[in-house]
Protein backbone atom coordinates (compact mmCIF):
# COMPACT_ATOMS: atom_id res chain seq x y z
CA UNK A 1 0.00 0.00 0.00
CA UNK A 2 3.01 2.32 -1.02
CA UNK A 3 4.14 2.61 2.64
CA UNK A 4 7.55 3.83 3.72
CA UNK A 5 10.43 1.95 4.62
CA UNK A 6 10.88 4.78 7.06
CA UNK A 7 7.54 4.55 8.79
CA UNK A 8 7.50 1.34 9.64
CA UNK A 9 9.66 1.95 13.22
CA UNK A 10 6.67 4.47 14.07
CA UNK A 11 3.94 1.81 13.19
CA UNK A 12 5.57 -0.44 15.15
CA UNK A 13 5.60 1.66 18.34
CA UNK A 14 1.77 2.08 17.91
CA UNK A 15 1.03 -1.35 17.60
CA UNK A 16 3.01 -2.18 20.94
CA UNK A 17 1.56 0.82 22.76
CA UNK A 18 -2.09 -0.37 21.24
CA UNK A 19 -1.74 -3.78 22.21
CA UNK A 20 -0.55 -2.27 25.76
CA UNK A 21 -3.58 -0.17 26.36
CA UNK A 22 -6.18 -2.77 25.07
CA UNK A 23 -5.27 -4.74 27.95
CA UNK A 24 -6.55 -1.94 29.90
CA UNK A 25 -9.24 -0.24 28.18
CA UNK A 26 -11.07 -1.35 25.30
CA UNK A 27 -9.53 0.44 21.95
CA UNK A 28 -10.68 -2.31 19.02
CA UNK A 29 -12.54 -5.19 19.02
CA UNK A 30 -11.08 -8.21 21.77
CA UNK A 31 -11.49 -10.66 18.87
CA UNK A 32 -8.58 -8.56 16.59
CA UNK A 33 -6.20 -8.22 19.22
CA UNK A 34 -4.07 -10.87 17.92
CA UNK A 35 -3.96 -9.71 14.58
CA UNK A 36 -3.58 -5.77 15.04
CA UNK A 37 -1.11 -5.52 11.91
CA UNK A 38 -3.35 -6.93 9.44
CA UNK A 39 -7.25 -6.20 11.27
CA UNK A 40 -6.07 -2.58 11.64
CA UNK A 41 -2.83 -1.02 10.57
CA UNK A 42 -3.36 -2.56 6.99
CA UNK A 43 -7.03 -1.86 7.08
CA UNK A 44 -5.93 1.75 7.57
CA UNK A 45 -3.49 2.27 4.73
CA UNK A 46 -5.16 0.12 2.51
CA UNK A 47 -6.53 3.67 1.65
CA UNK A 48 -3.57 5.37 0.73
CA UNK A 49 -3.35 4.52 -3.25
CA UNK A 50 -6.99 5.99 -3.16
CA UNK A 51 -6.19 9.78 -1.68
CA UNK A 52 -6.11 11.99 -4.38
CA UNK A 53 -2.88 13.42 -5.40
CA UNK A 54 -1.70 16.77 -3.67
CA UNK A 55 -3.33 16.04 -0.49
CA UNK A 56 -1.87 17.58 2.63
CA UNK A 57 -4.10 17.52 5.48
CA UNK A 58 -7.01 14.66 6.31
CA UNK A 59 -9.80 14.43 9.24
CA UNK A 60 -10.87 11.05 11.23
CA UNK A 61 -14.53 11.43 12.78
CA UNK A 62 -14.75 9.23 15.32
CA UNK A 63 -11.54 7.94 15.31
CA UNK A 64 -11.35 5.70 18.52
CA UNK A 65 -8.05 4.10 19.12
CA UNK A 66 -6.17 6.54 15.64
CA UNK A 67 -7.80 4.08 13.23
CA UNK A 68 -7.98 4.57 10.73
CA UNK A 69 -6.13 8.34 10.94
CA UNK A 70 -2.74 7.89 12.84
CA UNK A 71 -1.53 4.55 10.96
CA UNK A 72 -2.29 6.86 7.81
CA UNK A 73 -0.42 10.45 9.06
CA UNK A 74 2.33 7.47 10.16
CA UNK A 75 2.46 6.20 6.67
CA UNK A 76 2.09 9.11 4.56
CA UNK A 77 3.38 12.26 6.45
CA UNK A 78 -0.11 13.65 5.63
CA UNK A 79 -1.48 15.62 8.92
CA UNK A 80 -4.18 14.62 10.75
CA UNK A 81 -7.12 16.06 12.78
CA UNK A 82 -8.30 13.06 14.75
CA UNK A 83 -11.50 13.87 16.16
CA UNK A 84 -12.65 11.93 19.56
CA UNK A 85 -15.00 12.73 22.18
CA UNK A 86 -14.40 9.86 24.32
CA UNK A 87 -11.91 10.84 27.23
CA UNK A 88 -10.21 7.39 27.79
CA UNK A 89 -9.52 7.22 24.36
CA UNK A 90 -8.75 10.81 23.65
CA UNK A 91 -5.56 10.01 26.44
CA UNK A 92 -4.60 6.86 24.80
CA UNK A 93 -4.20 9.07 21.37
CA UNK A 94 -2.22 11.82 23.20
CA UNK A 95 0.23 9.06 24.40
CA UNK A 96 0.36 7.54 21.00
CA UNK A 97 1.15 10.68 19.22
CA UNK A 98 4.14 11.51 21.99
CA UNK A 99 5.31 8.23 21.22
CA UNK A 100 5.11 8.02 17.53
CA UNK A 101 5.45 11.41 16.65
CA UNK A 102 2.63 11.52 14.36
CA UNK A 103 2.02 14.62 12.35
CA UNK A 104 -2.02 14.60 14.34
CA UNK A 105 -4.32 16.88 16.28
CA UNK A 106 -6.44 16.16 18.24
CA UNK A 107 -10.38 17.58 19.17
CA UNK A 108 -12.09 16.26 21.82
CA UNK A 109 -15.27 17.71 20.27
CA UNK A 110 -18.37 16.46 19.48
CA UNK A 111 -18.26 15.82 15.76
CA UNK A 112 -22.00 17.52 15.24
CA UNK A 113 -20.49 20.58 17.00
CA UNK A 114 -18.21 21.34 14.46
CA UNK A 115 -18.15 24.53 12.53
CA UNK A 116 -16.97 25.00 8.80
CA UNK A 117 -14.95 27.73 10.16
CA UNK A 118 -13.08 25.43 12.57
CA UNK A 119 -11.70 23.08 9.72
CA UNK A 120 -8.37 24.07 9.06
CA UNK A 121 -8.04 25.27 5.44
CA UNK A 122 -5.24 22.49 3.96
CA UNK A 123 -8.06 19.59 4.85
CA UNK A 124 -9.07 17.81 1.67
CA UNK A 125 -9.98 14.49 2.45
CA UNK A 126 -12.40 13.32 5.69
CA UNK A 127 -12.27 9.16 6.53
CA UNK A 128 -13.84 7.03 9.23
CA UNK A 129 -14.21 3.54 10.08
CA UNK A 130 -16.93 1.88 12.28
CA UNK A 131 -18.84 5.05 13.05
CA UNK A 132 -22.29 5.27 11.56
CA UNK A 133 -24.18 4.40 8.63
CA UNK A 134 -23.49 6.58 5.45
CA UNK A 135 -26.33 8.49 6.11
CA UNK A 136 -25.37 9.81 9.36
CA UNK A 137 -22.02 9.49 7.93
CA UNK A 138 -22.86 12.33 5.20
CA UNK A 139 -24.66 14.67 8.02
CA UNK A 140 -21.45 14.49 10.42
CA UNK A 141 -18.98 15.03 7.07
CA UNK A 142 -21.29 17.66 5.39
CA UNK A 143 -18.77 20.63 6.80
CA UNK A 144 -15.65 19.14 5.01
CA UNK A 145 -18.05 17.52 1.56
CA UNK A 146 -19.49 20.88 1.30
CA UNK A 147 -15.88 22.63 0.70
CA UNK A 148 -15.15 19.56 -1.57
CA UNK A 149 -12.99 17.32 0.46
CA UNK A 150 -13.00 13.63 -0.57
CA UNK A 151 -14.69 10.89 1.62
CA UNK A 152 -13.44 7.56 2.41
CA UNK A 153 -15.19 5.25 4.81
CA UNK A 154 -14.47 1.81 5.78
CA UNK A 155 -17.78 0.36 5.61
CA UNK A 156 -19.11 -3.52 5.62
CA UNK A 157 -21.31 -5.88 3.82
CA UNK A 158 -24.76 -3.71 4.48
CA UNK A 159 -23.33 -0.80 2.13
CA UNK A 160 -25.62 -1.53 -0.57
CA UNK A 161 -29.19 -0.92 2.11
CA UNK A 162 -27.29 1.88 3.54
CA UNK A 163 -26.49 3.69 0.25
CA UNK A 164 -30.44 3.11 -1.31
CA UNK A 165 -30.97 5.39 2.38
CA UNK A 166 -28.64 8.12 2.09
CA UNK A 167 -29.86 9.07 -1.77
CA UNK A 168 -33.22 9.96 -0.15
CA UNK A 169 -31.43 12.84 0.92
CA UNK A 170 -28.27 13.30 -0.95
CA UNK A 171 -27.29 13.03 -4.24
CA UNK A 172 -23.99 11.58 -4.76
CA UNK A 173 -21.07 11.14 -6.77
CA UNK A 174 -19.30 7.91 -5.60
CA UNK A 175 -17.18 4.65 -5.69
CA UNK A 176 -17.03 1.19 -4.26
CA UNK A 177 -14.15 0.21 -3.88
CA UNK A 178 -13.20 -4.19 -2.57
CA UNK A 179 -11.79 -4.13 0.95
CA UNK A 180 -8.35 -5.47 0.75
CA UNK A 181 -8.53 -6.84 4.01
CA UNK A 182 -12.17 -7.93 4.79
CA UNK A 183 -13.48 -9.61 2.36
CA UNK A 184 -16.96 -8.45 3.55
CA UNK A 185 -15.96 -4.95 3.26
CA UNK A 186 -15.79 -2.05 0.71
CA UNK A 187 -13.96 1.66 0.83
CA UNK A 188 -16.59 3.61 0.18
CA UNK A 189 -15.18 7.24 -1.68
CA UNK A 190 -17.45 10.40 -1.79
CA UNK A 191 -16.38 11.80 -4.85
CA UNK A 192 -19.36 14.90 -4.37
CA UNK A 193 -22.19 14.94 -2.19
CA UNK A 194 -25.04 17.58 -2.30
CA UNK A 195 -28.07 17.79 0.18
CA UNK A 196 -31.12 17.31 -1.42
CA UNK A 197 -34.74 18.13 0.12
CA UNK A 198 -37.84 15.19 -0.72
Amino acid sequence: FHVSRESWPALAAYVDLLGHWQRRINLIGPGTAHDIWLRHVADAVQLIPLVRPGTRAFADLGTGAGIPGLPLALATGLTGQLHESNQKKLAFLREAIRVTGAPCRLHGGRIEALAASEIPADVGLVVSRALAPVSELLELASPFLARGCQALFHKGQHIDRELTEATKCWKLDYLIHPSAIDSAGVILEIKEATHVRR
